[in-house]
């Protein structure tokens, strides 16, 4: 199950209890506090705090430039220019609390973003639940054979039946172990801190991730792209609908100058500069390499 009986408890205790405060208040970000928003089929990302607003961030901006955003007409415009010049700081004024449940091979990708601040379930000291992440037969793919990093072709009939039978047996028998080695009924039983290098890589664990709205936007750029592993993808995904009540008017500047932009190097503003102009531009001309010239080509085309 996504959460606990007690976890069920705990937090429609907490969204019966309303406080009086003075700080900034997101009323968008409210509604999604303390509540699961569950991903794969035992996870889940909730809200436990935050910190700011859109107008948190123009507070911090103007202070920091003063005069220079005297031509700044709004909050949102100056937001989108925040965004737009690769000003961080601003962004820096924001921060937001996450309890996420998931499967321990996605926690290691997840924690290479290392800017935030992260309490992980210990299995030093308490016993890890019987939960495992098996993936729905639509997601089960093979490797690609064009991307190292990347699946392929999903697997079909027997193939994929073998590979979803590997998965729940081993899961489930790595387990047994587990359990039998940590026993203590009538036996001495293996300290927890070990006993855990037996788990596999898909069993769940949970932590509390606190990050500010910068590099929040920095971990969603890279997996709420559709080039992310599907696994963190879709916690980025939720996350993404969060944020975007969060701090509309940032989320807004995120996804246009970020998630639907495109960065251009020099090399690649001259061949435009040429295209306007009405000249031919190959790969050989552009100065770029096959992999650059693909990618670029993939900007353009859209």
């Amino acid at each position: 199950m996504p959460v606990t009986p007690e976890q069920e408890a705990e937090i429609a205790e907490l969204r019966a209890t309303p406080r009086q405060t003075l700080r900034a208040v997101s009323e968008g970000m409210e509604k999604h506090l303390y509540e699961v928003k569950p991903v794969l089929d035992h996870g889940f990302v909730r809200v436990i705090d935050y910190m700011g607003d859109d107008a948190a961030i123009c507070q911090a901006a103007r202070v920091s430039y003063g005069k220079g955003t005297k031509s700044v007409q709004n909050d949102a415009g100056l937001i989108r220019y925040l965004m737009r010049h690769w000003h961080s700081t601003p962004f820096e004024m924001c921060e937001i609390k996450l309890h996420v449940k998931l499967p321990v091979f996605v926690a290691r990708q997840w924690i290479r973003h290392r800017t935030a601040n992260v309490n992980e379930y210990s299995a030093r000291y308490s016993i890890m639940d019987r939960e495992f992440y098996i993936p729905e037969p639509e997601v089960l793919a093979a490797q690609s054979v064009v991307n190292n990093q990347g699946r392929g072709e999903v697997l079909q009939g027997e193939e994929a039946a073998r590979v979803l039978e590997y998965l729940k047996t081993d899961a489930a028998r790595a387990y047994d172990h587990y359990e039998e080695m940590i026993s203590q009924d009538g036996q001495q039983g293996l300290a927890r801190e070990l006993a855990r290098m037996n788990l596999p890589a898909n069993i769940y664990t949970q932590w509390y991730w606190k990050v500010d709205l910068h590099n929040l936007f920095h971990f969603l750029r890279l997996r709420a792209d559709s080039h992310a592993q599907y696994e963190i993808r879709v916690y980025a995904d939720e996350i993404c609908k969060v944020v975007a009540d969060w701090v509309p008017a940032a989320y807004q500047a995120f996804e246009d100058y970020r998630m639907g932009g495109a960065n251009l190097s020099g090399k690649a503003l001259e061949c435009i500069r040429q295209m306007l102009k009405g000249e031919e531009v190959t790969q050989e001309s552009s100065g770029m390499s096959a992999g650059e010239w693909r990618e670029f080509q993939s900007v353009l085309n859209g």
